[in-house]
C-alpha cells in the first residue's frame, strides 16, 4: 500500500495545504476549511483506489464536506467497472483533517496543517464525534506513562525516561477552562507549560521527535482528531493513549449530545460497549499497515507553511510509515503556472 499510495497521499495533503493557505489572515476559518475539502476531495478521487472516510466532517448522509461514510477514489465513481480490476483493488479507510486548526489559518497563525491517516479497510478506530482526554509521550516513554496517573506522577516518569530534570519538560496543553486545574498541577509539578489554541495533532506528533522541545501532550481535545495522532504515533513508535469523554459537564462546551446518557446510549449504538475503556496506539490504528500524511498550512514545529512566490508555492510535507519504518519530509516546488521559475528557493 505504500509503494503504490505513498507519493499520492502527498499529494492529497500538499493540495489542501496550498488551497487553505490562499485564505490565511483573512479571518474567514470557514471558507480555509472549506477550499481545503474541495482540493482533497478532488485529489483523493483521482486515485486507483476505493476508500472510505471514516473519519472526517461529521457523521451526515450528506454534506458539502468530507463527511463519514462517503467513499473516495477513482474505483468509487459510477464507471469504476469499466476500469477498476478486482483483482488489483486497494480497500481503504481513510481518516482525514483538510484543515487541523481553521481559526491558525484565519488568524495567520502557527501550527495549521493538512492531515490524512490511511490504513487497510478496518484499520482505523470509526471515533465518535466527542472528546477524548489524550496523553502522548516521547517513544522513551511508552508503555511507562498511563492516562490513569496523575500529570505529576506522568511528569515524574517522563524525567526518568528522557533523563531530564522535571524543570526541563515542556508539556502542551490547550487553553480551555477545563484545563485550568491540570495545567496548576503542571506548573506546580516544576514542569513548563506550552498553551495552544487549537491543532493538537501536531503537538501529539511532536513528542515523537528528538528536538522539537515537546515532550508530552495532555488534556482533552476532539477524538477523531486523537485517533489520527495514534495512527502517527503507532507509526513513529511513540506513546498515544486516548479515552473517549461523553459527559457534557467535563468539556463544558461543543460535545455533540444533550446528556451523558443519551451519549452512553449513541456510543453503545455503534458497538462501544465499555465507553471508559482507554484506547492505546495500537488500538485506535490497529490496522497492519498504517501511513499517515500532513502539509503544514502555516509555519509549525515540524514544517514550514505554504509560501508562494509568482507562478508557483512552495510546500514541506511529512509522511511516516509502519511498514517502511520511514520518516520523509518532502520539500516540493508547485509550478501553478507557465510563469513559474522552474526553482524557487527564498
Amino acid at each position: 500500500m505504500e509503494n503504490t499510495l505513498g507519493l499520492e497521499i502527498i499529494e492529497v495533503v500538499e493540495q489542501a495545504a496550498i488551497a487553505s493557505a490562499r485564505w490565511m489572515g483573512k479571518g474567514e476559518k470557514n471558507t480555509a476549511d472549506q477550499v481545503a475539502v474541495e482540493a482533497m476531495r478532488e485529489r483523493m478521487n483521482k486515485i486507483y483506489m476505493r476508500g472510505r472516510i471514516v473519519i472526517g466532517e461529521g457523521e451526515r448522509d450528506d454534506a458539502p464536506m468530507l463527511y463519514i461514510g462517503e467513499e473516495v477514489g477513482i474505483c468509487t465513481q459510477p464507471d469504476a467497472k469499466d476500469f477498476c480490476n478486482p483483482d488489483e483493488l486497494i480497500e481503504i479507510d481513510i481518516a482525514v483533517d483538510p484543515c487541523e486548526g481553521t481559526n491558525l489559518v484565519a488568524y495567520g497563525q502557527n501550527g495549521s496543517m493538512a492531515v490524512l491517516a490511511i490504513s487497510e479497510k478496518g484499520g482505523l478506530f470509526a471515533a465518535p464525534d466527542f472528546y477524548m482526554k489524550k496523553l502522548a509521550a516521547p517513544p522513551a516513554a511508552k508503555g511507562k506513562v498511563d492516562i490513569n496517573k496523575s500529570a505529576t506522577e506522568n511528569l515524574k516518569i517522563l524525567s526518568e525516561c528522557l533523563n531530564r530534570s522535571i524543570e526541563e519538560l515542556v508539556v502542551v496543553v490547550m487553553k480551555r477552562d477545563r484545563h485550568n486545574e491540570l495545567i496548576k498541577e503542571i506548573r506546580e509539578a516544576g514542569a513548563r507549560v506550552r498553551l495552544i489554541s487549537d491543532g493538537d495533532v501536531s503537538a501529539a506528533i511532536s513528542c515523537g521527535f528528538t528536538g522539537t522541545n515537546i515532550h508530552a501532550l495532555m488534556g482533552i481535545g476532539a477524538a477523531p482528531e486523537g485517533v489520527i495522532s495514534a495512527a502517527a504515533m503507532r507509526c513513529l513508535g511513540g506513546h498515544f493513549q486516548g479515552q473517549l469523554v461523553y459527559d457534557p459537564a467535563i468539556v463544558k462546551t461543543g460535545l455533540i449530545g444533550e446528556s451523558k446518557e443519551s451519549n452512553i446510549e449513541r456510543l453503545t449504538s455503534m458497538g462501544i460497549t465499555d465507553p471508559d475503556k482507554v484506547y492505546d496506539a495500537d488500538e485506535l490504528a490497529s490496522g497492519e499497515t498504517v501511513l499517515f500524511a500532513a502539509c503544514g498550512i502555516t509555519p509549525g514545529t515540524l514544517m514550514e507553511g505554504v509560501r508562494f512566490f509568482h507562478g508557483g508555492a512552495r510546500t514541506q510535507s511529512l509522511v511516516i510509515s509502519n511498514q517502511s519504518r520511514t520518516v520523509r519530509f518532502v520539500d516540493t516546488i508547485h509550478m501553478l503556472s507557465e510563469e513559474a521559475p522552474s526553482l524557487q528557493l527564498r
